[in-house]
């Protein structure tokens, strides 16, 4: 077995690309020897000469000391072949997202390179198998999944293939904590852990969009003030660019032979084809001006009206009671219902309480209603009630979103399917509970992990929540997860492994 501790460790990266660059960084500067090769003349020295730089900009800003630098700017060594990987340990391939140029450079360093050297790719959605499959020695064989910019992403996914030996992946998992980063443990599947997770977040806010429930910046406020986001799904798509986004959503329900809970959006091929891709082209969900921020989409400002009479749940009344209202015991024909469901839209849930659905509105009740009020109305709910609600909702001074009827709201939904996907990614063991937060905070900057996210929430409302959607829908892409399942009817944390 490799010691990943060994002061005289030679690693290898094959491509010198942004994420070859990054990686041949962190290797050199925890203190490896690190050979660098490129197909492409002058790829190399160039990847040398920026991380020089980068490096240099850190010790200008006293981040970094200039002796260490030089001594990790010496350690990068240009190599002009595959055959000088010989004095190797592990080498880690970065070049093309192609299978079968994967498989070609392995079988070329499988040539040179000792039989105990471990070959490492940082592929983002190809088979680690299909790769191992092809080479004399396959258990040495297995996924190194970094994330852009390298040093700054503090996470790897350590992938094992079918094929792949412990002995290999434990030495990567000990080099990754050599050069600072969190190695996360998973199988060979469809999306490892990250891109797997991040089904959820970006297609049910499409789903939300294409059924006309709320605009695109409304989505998005709701998610990030109300949920706790940093960024919205609309803005992120524009940030990686909607070519991007929406390829690997195909890839990710073609790879699992269409399940139903990964189903891109229509939504998104006629963008991609008109060329709204996002910032790079300048506007994408968002209009973006030449200093690449993105123009704010105007909130009407909320009305002046005021319910004469007002009706709560048990759930609405002390905030109601807050905002200067005095909900009746028994709804008079004049007032204004609250209602505030997990999972049912308005008209259901006016129903369901006995109200008429023209003067009914519903409150999300789940994030609480200190940052951003989610206010939803049924089809024929009365304009003047809707804006009697708004009013009154926001008079404290926080703001309300409006939207159209929809089992779940905004926040509800599009946060039950991420909980549901965790669920599933741990029910089927692609990586331990702790280890798919762990990847998730880090690797998508979610405020929490998916299985934590629903423990704060609590696995009964979120159950719940996807339960009311799958009966409104008669959907499988909201079926409950068994993982949230089991664990809600058990009382237990969602974060409990078998």
């Amino acid at each position: 077995m490799l010691d990943s501790n060994r002061s005289d460790l030679v690693a290898g990266v094959a491509g010198a690309g942004t994420m070859g660059r990054g990686i041949v960084q962190v290797l050199a500067q925890c203190g490896a020897r690190t050979l660098v090769y490129d197909a492409q003349p002058g790829a190399a020295r160039k990847a040398k000469d920026s991380i020089a730089q980068a490096l240099g900009k850190l010790v200008e800003k006293g981040r970094l000391r200039a002796a260490e630098a030089d001594k990790t700017v010496g350690r990068i060594e240009i190599i002009d072949s595959v055959d000088a990987f010989g004095p190797c340990h592990v080498v880690v391939e970065a070049i093309v997202e192609n299978l079968d140029a994967k498989k070609q450079l392995f079988s070329a360093l499988e040539q040179t390179v000792k039989t105990d050297c471990i070959l490492a790719s940082n592929t983002s959605s190809l088979s680690v198998t299909a790769m191992a499959a092809g080479c004399k020695h396959p258990g040495r064989v297995a996924g190194y999944h970094f994330f852009n910019p390298v040093p700054v992403m503090k996470i790897v996914e350590v992938v094992d293939g079918v094929l792949t030996e412990p002995w290999a992946t434990d030495a990567l998992t000990a080099l990754a904590q050599r050069f600072g980063h969190t190695p996360v443990r998973c199988k060979d599947t469809p999306g490892f852990v990250v891109n797997h997770a991040g089904r959820a977040f970006v297609p049910e806010a499409l789903r939300v969009l294409s059924e006309g429930i709320a605009g695109h910046a409304t989505i998005d406020r709701i998610l990030v003030e109300a949920a706790g986001f940093r960024i919205g799904p609309f803005g992120l798509m524009d940030l990686v660019g909607l070519d991007v986004a929406h390829a690997v959503m195909k890839s990710m329900y073609q790879q699992y032979f269409e399940e139903p809970k990964y189903r891109p959006s229509f939504l998104a091929e006629p963008r991609v084809a008109a060329g709204l891709l996002g910032r790079k082209t300048g506007r994408g969900w968002y209009e973006y001006g030449k200093e690449g921020i993105a123009a704010k989409v105007a909130e009407p400002a909320p009305p002046l009206a005021r319910p004469t009479a007002v009706w709560a749940v048990p759930e609405l009344k002390e905030l109601l009671v807050g905002l200067g209202a005095r909900p009746e015991l028994k709804p008079t024909p004049e007032a204004v219902c609250f209602v505030a469901p997990l999972g049912a839209d308005a008209t259901t849930s006016a129903l369901e309480h006995g109200l008429d659905p023209a003067r009914t509105v519903a409150v999300d009740p789940l994030f609480g209603f200190a940052k951003r009020r989610t206010l939803m109305k049924s089809p024929i709910t009365k304009k003047e009630v809707v804006e009697a609600a708004h009013g009154l909702l926001a008079c404290d001074g926080v703001p309300v979103s409006v939207i159209n009827d929809s089992p779940g709201f905004v926040a509800q939904r599009v946060v039950a399917h991420i909980v549901n996907v965790g669920c599933d990614i741990a029910q089927m063991r692609i990586a331990a509970p702790e280890d798919l937060d762990r990847a998730v905070t880090l690797g998508l900057g979610y405020p929490r992990g998916p299985l934590a996210m629903g423990d704060a929430l609590g696995p009964k409302r979120i159950l719940a929540v996807l339960e009311a959607m799958h009966d409104f829908y008669q959907e499988p892409r909201y079926r409950p997860s068994p993982w949230l399942r089991r664990r809600a009817a058990l009382g237990i944390s969602l974060l409990t492994s078998e």
